[in-house]
């Protein structure tokens, strides 16, 4: 099957209003402005029981069986002039593992700041590192910098935190490694912010881990659920990475969090390039994995009877590094940038300066109570607010009078803490999935109704990630992205190509995650 067959590629323009673009660390120049990146979704190989005891024999030999099919991608990459390659978290073991019943799957990865080391060309040199070899000489056969996640196990204490230990007396990390085109070891991070992960220690402190190339500059690594909180992803923007790193294993969460939408999302927010691979799983509901810049995506999300199997995604991607470019770009961003360093120092839009529609009502979307307005007309303006915080809406349904389909505009302000914890300000329109209010903020795949609309709120934090999803989970590219230095994000979109699901501008209030 040929590239084009296999992946989706959606380029568009837009006017992106983050700029995080200033130099970084000292690297080598680039030959060309673009790079060609891929990355793998996994149909993983499980074991039947993730829970049994496993010996180190029978662990490496479930890893060689999702090792070889590594191996296969990453030739078939390497065809296609990858330079670097991306395969998902937990793609070698698979999941539900206890801490005790992993420990034939880890393997103690050194850590490359502080020792240099090829473990294809050295494999002598660290014992029972068999899956680090395989990996650094499927790098270096390859000629690609390869990215993988697999167990890591640490003595204790770490050197860096003496007085913090396990009870068993040994940290177990998940852990990303980067491997360059030559074989060598170059990166080594330890996921963050866990996700019912019975089996990995969270790291004392959170790791602020990059490396560079010499065709793209500088790449950050993050790890799944990382990707909603500050540390280490909001750390790495602020000191000035825009090219991030993202294995993962994600459970599609509409309507707000589908694994595309929120990709793209990101990507476009934060006005940073994000290479995503996930795991493929009906049982699971993961699928979903894509490389995304602030002008394209390339994206591949699973449909319902679709073959349960894995997906190559291979795409030319602009670099990023500000360094290596030797320019800023996006100067649309000085205006975002002039707004504050965490939160706008604008007050709040208040209800009273936003007269809300009549006849809103209250509905759990995602576990999180939003305050709803129905669109009951073919065509007009609502606004609603949750407490202080205020969403606004103009539209136009396409055909009018022509689908039965109920939307609803929603707002939340608050903390999220079901599944995590984390302070969000929301504006989310969204396809209801039936006709009575009740159904509003349940999980939509499909629809029907086009509609031109814009979308705005006046927000609490410079981190917003805008987001447009339309029937059968395909991602749309929003028309026009405007901000303000007050707060006040807009996004436009019109001339859509199929029914809206949902279209939120998703605010995360990092400095109020605490509270």
């Amino acid at each position: 099957m040929s590239l084009g067959e296999e992946t989706m590629l959606l380029q568009f323009f837009v006017l992106v209003s983050f700029s995080l673009a200033s130099s970084v660390g000292q690297t080598e120049p680039v030959e060309d402005s673009w790079y060609v990146a891929a990355v793998y979704e996994h149909n993983v190989i499980l074991t039947p029981e993730p829970r049994g005891p496993s010996s180190r024999a029978a662990a490496l030999r479930h890893m060689q069986s999702n090792l070889n099919i590594y191996e296969e991608q990453a030739a078939r990459a390497a065809l296609q002039g990858a330079q670097i390659l991306v395969f998902p978290e937990d793609g070698l073991q698979g999941f539900n593992f206890s801490r005790s019943s992993i420990s034939g799957y880890l393997e103690t990865v050194p850590d490359p700041q502080q020792e240099s080391w090829n473990p294809c060309t050295e494999p002598g040199k660290h014992n029972n590192t068999e899956v680090l070899q395989r990996l650094s000489c499927m790098a270096r056969r390859y000629d690609l910098y390869l990215v993988a996640n697999m167990a890591d196990l640490q003595p204790c204490p770490l050197k860096t935190a003496p007085s913090s230990c396990p009870s068993d007396g040994r940290w177990q990390f998940n852990t990303n490694v980067v491997f360059r085109s030559d074989g060598q070891l170059v990166a080594r991070y330890h996921k963050h912010n866990l996700y019912f992960e019975e089996a990995f220690d969270a790291p004392p402190q959170p790791e602020i881990i990059t490396f560079d190339t010499p065709f793209a500059g500088r790449f950050g690594l993050i790890t799944c659920f990382d990707i909603l909180f500050h540390a280490p992803t909001v750390t790495l923007l602020q000191k000035r990475v825009r090219q991030l790193i993202f294995p993962t294993a994600w459970m599609n969460q509409l309507p707000l969090l589908d694994t595309i939408q929120f990709q793209q999302a990101f990507s476009l927010g934060a006005n940073v390039t994000l290479l995503a691979a996930n795991i493929r799983s009906d049982r699971l509901i993961m699928t979903g994995s894509g490389i995304y810049t602030p002008t394209s995506a390339t994206y591949h999300h699973a449909q319902k009877g679709d073959p349960e199997e894995g997906r190559l995604l291979v795409a030319r991607v602009p670099v990023l590094d500000p360094l290596l470019m030797g320019q800023s770009v996006f100067m649309e961003g000085a205006v975002r940038e002039a707004c504050h360093k965490e939160s706008c120092s604008a007050p709040p839009e208040t209800a009273s300066s936003v007269l809300p529609s009549s006849a809103t009502f209250v509905s759990s979307m995602m576990h999180d109570s939003f305050t709803f307005v129905l669109l009951n007309e073919p065509e007009g303006v609502v606004n609603v607010c949750h407490g202080t915080f205020c969403c606004h809406l103009q539209y136009q349904r396409l055909p009018p009078g022509g689908s039965t389909e109920l939307y609803a505009l929603g707002a939340f302000a608050g903390t999220h803490t079901v599944n995590g914890r984390y302070a969000l300000q929301v504006c989310a329109l969204v396809r209801c999935a039936g006709l009575e209010v009740s159904s509003c903020g349940q999980e939509v795949e499909e629809a029907k109704s086009k509609m031109d609309f814009l979308l705005e709120g006046r927000f609490g934090t410079r981190y917003v990630y805008p987001s447009v999803l339309v029937n059968k989970l395909v991602l749309e590219q929003p028309e026009r992205l405007e901000t303000a230095a007050d707060g006040r994000v807009t996004m436009k979109h019109s001339k859509m190509t199929a029914g809206l699901v949902t279209a939120v501008l998703y605010g995360r209030m990092y400095h109020l995650d605490n509270e």
